[in-house]
């Protein structure tokens, strides 16, 4: 681990293009040495795959923070929940002798995903046809459109009885009418009161606002760990918009979505696959559409953890990362499944974009523009040998070594970590 205790400080992990690039292992990884670990965004449409001494774990809510017993884990306001998803994430963790009990706080400020926002999702995309979005299809952007247009339900409310049926109850009048114009069943709020009072008993004891403890631990200068959801490209303003997610990806999101004012992070870390990939719809400037491309899907096992569909799969995207770098103010970056690349003679690396013929740059661009650009390429020579499980540096192949320097030559930023398989042993601190 060198020296990353006595700078991490507040450190966040960011995914630096699509997601899927493998956060989950980094922060796992990092959270040796953190005292709390945050999830801040997204709900449970993020699938962060952590691999450990307990097993395999899909987490897609809890922090994946939370196998180290220093560390506490908090869910803060910026999260939107699917309450019988963090009911039976819990449950696994405590089959795996994974302890929560005074390690792991909600905060009551979240909004709850309820029953009519993944009706609505599904109808939205469905009335879309061939412009479908590509959404997860869990309800994450009609929560987050009621969080914004006043119409959201939180913790808090459900805390009490009495506010919870009054919520409730308004915003049937209002979804019901919508859903019947798609041709759905209306929801009946007899059905959903219990079973939601029910799920609230499982994750009460959880319930404490964050804030405090967080204010109390960066007085202190305690190591603070924040794990990003989804990806930068993905962001509602800086991503590849309508086809995005629906809460804040970027850096300064830390603080409306969990209360710690920019100016205290000090390590923002980019988390980016040697090659890229991407789930659902929107423009994809690398995107493989051949034989290498299936090679790299079937050698990286590219299937969504959270829905199991196939990704896209492309080469790695410098003129993205620069861009990433540059909003986010990224101080390094994670390299992960640099072990899928070992059987390809040649292996290449974006380094730009040009549009009828002039260089354009990502930021330029909207959707529709950017599935038009032609991305150019620097080829590099293959290493055609095993790296899958190599923890040192200097036990890299040379031309392993030259990838990696061909990255941090083009993005301009140093790369601190390089992961070589799946499970969170598989490191490279550099």
């Amino acid at each position: 681990m060198g020296n990353f205790e006595c700078v991490m400080s507040v450190t966040l992990v960011l995914g630096a293009t699509w997601g899927d690039e493998g956060k989950g292992k980094v922060v796992d990884f990092l959270s040796q040495n953190a005292h709390f670990v945050i999830r801040f965004n997204g709900g449970n449409n993020a699938g962060h795959t952590v691999v450990n001494k307990y097993g395999t774990f899909a987490m897609h809510l809890i922090p994946s923070g939370i196998f180290h017993k220093r560390a506490v884990s908090f869910i803060t306001n910026g999260v939107v929940l699917d309450i019988e998803v963090l009911s039976e994430e819990l449950k696994n963790l405590e089959k795996a002798g994974i302890k929560t009990k005074n390690r792991f706080f909600i905060s009551p400020r979240c909004h709850i995903i309820m029953p009519y926002h993944k009706l609505l999702d599904k109808a939205y995309e469905e009335a879309k046809e061939d412009k479908k979005t590509g959404t997860t299809g869990r309800g994450i952007g009609p929560v987050f459109a009621d969080k914004v247009s006043y119409n959201g339900i939180r913790l808090f409310d459900l805390l009490d009885k009495t506010v919870f049926v009054e919520k409730l109850q308004t915003q049937l009048k209002i979804k019901n009418k919508i859903l019947q114009s798609f041709g759905i069943f209306p929801l009946s709020q007899k059905d959903i009161i219990p079973t939601y009072l029910k799920l609230l008993e499982k994750i009460k004891p959880f319930i404490i606002e964050p804030y405090p403890f967080i204010q109390k631990a960066i007085q202190n200068k305690k190591n603070i760990l924040l794990e990003g959801a989804q990806g930068v490209m993905l962001d509602t303003d800086w991503g590849t918009y309508p086809f995005v997610t629906a809460s804040t990806i970027v850096s300064g999101g830390i603080n409306h979505q969990a209360g710690i004012p920019p100016q205290q992070l000090k390590t923002i870390i980019g988390v980016a696959k040697a090659y890229t990939t991407r789930v659902g719809s929107g423009p994809f400037p690398t995107e493989l559409l051949n034989s290498e491309g299936e090679k790299l899907r079937v050698a990286g096992n590219e299937f969504g953890t959270t829905t199991g569909r196939p990704r896209r799969c492309g080469w790695f995207d410098a003129e993205v990362l620069r861009f990433v770098k540059e909003v986010n103010g990224l101080t390094s970056l994670a390299i992960t499944k640099i072990d899928i690349l070992d059987s390809f003679k040649t292996i290449k690396i974006c380094t730009g974009y040009t549009y009828k013929g002039k260089k354009i740059r990502y930021f330029q661009t909207d959707a529709n523009l950017l599935a038009k650009v032609t991305p150019l390429y620097k080829t590099l020579e293959g290493w055609q040998t095993d790296t899958k499980g190599i923890t040192k540096y200097n036990d890299l192949p040379r031309l392993a070594k030259q990838f990696i320097k061909e990255i941090e030559k083009q993005v301009a930023i140093p790369v601190s970590y390089i992961s070589t398989g799946q499970k969170t042993s598989e490191i490279i601190t550099v």
